[in-house]
Parts: C-alpha cells; sequence; structure tokens
C-alpha cells in the first residue's frame, strides 16, 4: 500500500531563492510591456488574471514570489503559507484554474498583509469584495465568486507551479501593474535588468515623437519604400 503523502509540504525558506534589493530596485516602476519586450516578446500571465483594484491606473508592484499550490478549490495551503511570508513577499496562489469557488477572501488578505505580504496573485476568483478591497492588499486575481471553498488540503509551499502555463518558483521576480502581471525568472533577473535601460530609452524616445506629431515609424516608412511591399491595381 502506498502512504498518503503530508497533508502539506513546504520547502524551508532557506532553500528558497531570494533576489536582491538592488535586483527588485530594478524593476520598480518599469511597465510590464516594457519587461515582456526585454523577454522576447513573452513572460505574462494569461490576460484573466487582472488587477482587482483598477481605480489607480499608476498601480505598480514588484516582489519574490511564494509559491503556493492550494490545488482547485481549497484553502489550506494559503492558509499556511501566511506563516511563511517574508517583509515583501508576493504570494503566488495556483488552484489549477478552478473559477467555481473563491480562492481566498477578504480575512486571508488581512492576515496576508498583516505578515508583510504585498501582493496577491491567483488564477482563480476572490470572494468578500467590500472587506477585501478595505484591507489594501494589491490583488490579481481572475474575478469574484462567493462560493466557498474547503479548507482540507492538500498543498504545497516554495515549490515551483504553473500558471497559464507560465513556471513560477518561489523567489521568481513578480511585476504587476494596471496590464496585467509579468513573472522573471530568478536566474534571468539580471539580463532582463541590464536589458531594460535600453528599452526604456528607445520607448521614451518614440513616445516623445508620437507627441510631437510622428504619423509613422521610420522603419515601417523604410518597409513601405522598399520591395518587401508590393501594391496593385
Amino acid at each position: 500500500m502506498i502512504e498518503n503523502p503530508p497533508l502539506i509540504q513546504i520547502k524551508k525558506s532557506s532553500s528558497r531563492k531570494k533576489p536582491t534589493p538592488s535586483q527588485i530596485n530594478a524593476f520598480k516602476n518599469v511597465p510590464t510591456g516594457f519587461i515582456c519586450d526585454a523577454m522576447e516578446g513573452y513572460g505574462a500571465l494569461m490576460p484573466s488574471i487582472k488587477l482587482l483594484d483598477q481605480s489607480n491606473k499608476e498601480f505598480h508592484i514588484v516582489g519574490p514570489a511564494l509559491t503556493v499550490n492550494s490545488g482547485a478549490s481549497d484553502v489550506l495551503g494559503l492558509q499556511v503559507a501566511i506563516s511563511e511570508v517574508s517583509e515583501g513577499d508576493i504570494i503566488v496562489n495556483s488552484v489549477k484554474g478552478w473559477q467555481e469557488t473563491a480562492s481566498a477572501g477578504d480575512r486571508i488578505a488581512g492576515l496576508i498583509r498583516n505578515n508583510g505580504g504585498k501582493a496577491l496573485v491567483t488564477d482563480g476568483p476572490i470572494r468578500d469584495l467590500n472587506g477585501f478591497l478595505e484591507t489594501h492588499l494589491p490583488c490579481f486575481c481572475t474575478g469574484v465568486n462567493p462560493n466557498s471553498p474547503y479548507n482540507s488540503g492538500p498543498a504545497t509551499i516554495g515549490f515551483a507551479i504553473n500558471i497559464s502555463n507560465v513556471k513560477i518558483d518561489s523567489g521568481d521576480l513578480i511585476i504587476g501593474d494596471i496590464d496585467g502581471v509579468v513573472v522573471v525568472p530568478f536566474n534571468q533577473i539580471d539580463d532582463v535588468a541590464s536589458k531594460l535601460q535600453n528599452i526604456i530609452k528607445i520607448e521614451n524616445e518614440m513616445d516623445k515623437k508620437v507627441q510631437e506629431g510622428l504619423k509613422i515609424s521610420p522603419k515601417i516608412q523604410d518597409l513601405i519604400n522598399s520591395d518587401k511591399v508590393k501594391y496593385y491595381d
């Protein structure tokens, strides 16, 4: 007979990677779109995972992931994960995309905030919307559903999870704004950060030109004038 696995499996904090403050600072106030540009166009979670409170168009957050694999319709792992939160962590909670019950409520949000958590990201809905907003814990989720989850497990904390075909491990950098959530794998943080400075410069220069009246990109104009574009009567 195969024995049942532990109800909750936790990867010790000493075994979890952590980005340095300087690595985190390199991504502060950088739009998620720019970060995706530095990652060959990808890195964002599915667009259904949105900022819950979209009233602040300038919202931006960055921090290390603390991963939780709660599984469908269960909240026990997330409740236990609160004991593992370090100041500034962004809790990334997988419910395997389950939409029929809430993945968290206002009480959990308050506890995450009280323990120094910076935000919650989940591929499920939340409940207790008014109370949730009152905690001022930023949340990226798929919506609101008052159905209650179970509190039975099993779950894992600190191990790799997968949300919308994006692998996420504890210590990966999570960046969120009004456009969505981007994941920068831990071992790519420095490389992506080094590319960002040039991308920011190019984007800002092009924005300025558009504001000044630019009607078409010079690169696109060159393409139109080349033999790669053919007109027909």
